[in-house]
């Protein structure tokens, strides 16, 4: 669910203590829907508000930007408990006649299904063809009713094996900045001017590690991942050597 409100981000926060107090009491595994990140964030303001508590974040693969979080681990319960997360493949029964699909498309129809969006993760597409991944108790259903996609008629099929689609490796670049404050960094990366970068943080749009990040100056640490709504995500992979005119040169992996 998309968070518009303050009520709703109360609810939301009751709910992560639900689930958290069902699984301590009851000494079982539970689970959330899929969260973005904006609910992610408020995840971590109420760990920070409720205390300690054995959790994990997944959302499928470890590109996935929207998560689950499952309440429990394998030190406290004793025994272990997969994540209800399964891979659908969405391909054209005719690729050499199907439309140039995106991943509004692919989104789209997946909503006109009929099923509620945070039953289901993060969705990639290449090549006309698109990997989902969903809940286990929706997964039947998409595969029996996702049949077209725009105007092309599509097949669905749960696999196991990681898609092609995510064996693809990220792009590395590099970049001279000024310093390792982020809004510098974001700046170089996305060519934007320092007040179009500021506006990113008043319009809460960046995040580090699935947290909201509104402090502009924040200093990226070797591996952040860093998302940034509407640019696309990269792993901050550090400083690689200072220039002769104090630039430092970083490197970046990109998606």
């Amino acid at each position: 669910m998309a968070i518009t409100s303050e009520k709703e981000a109360r609810q939301l926060k009751k709910r992560f203590a639900e689930l958290a107090d069902k699984s301590f009491l009851g000494n079982q595994y539970t689970f959330t829907d899929f969260l973005g990140l904006s609910e992610q964030s408020l995840f971590y303001e109420f760990l920070a508000e409720h205390g300690r508590t054995d959790y994990k974040l997944f959302g499928g693969h470890d590109l996935c930007e929207r998560r689950m979080v499952r309440f429990g681990s394998s030190q406290e319960l004793m025994y272990e408990q997969p994540f209800p997360i399964v891979c659908i493949r969405i391909r054209p029964l005719l690729k050499k006649f199907a439309d140039d699909l995106t991943h509004r498309d692919f989104l789209g129809a997946l909503m006109n299904t009929g099923i509620e969006r945070s039953t289901c993760g993060d969705i990639f597409v290449q090549d006309k063809e698109a990997c989902l991944y969903a809940q286990e108790s929706v997964a039947d259903f998409i595969v029996a009713q996702l049949d077209k996609v725009k105007h092309t008629n599509v097949r669905c099929e749960i696999v196991t094996e990681e898609p092609e689609i995510l064996q693809k490796e990220p792009e590395q670049q590099e970049y001279l900045v000024s310093s390792e404050r982020i809004d510098s960094v974001l700046a170089k990366i996305y060519k934007l001017s320092r007040s179009q970068s500021l506006l990113l943080f008043r319009e809460k749009k960046v995040y580090v590690a699935g947290r909201l990040c509104e402090n502009n100056s924040y200093m990226l640490k070797a591996d952040d991942l860093v998302s940034v709504r509407g640019f696309g995500r990269f792993v901050f992979r550090g400083v690689r050597y200072e220039s002769k005119k104090g630039k430092l040169g970083i490197c970046i992996d990109k998606w």
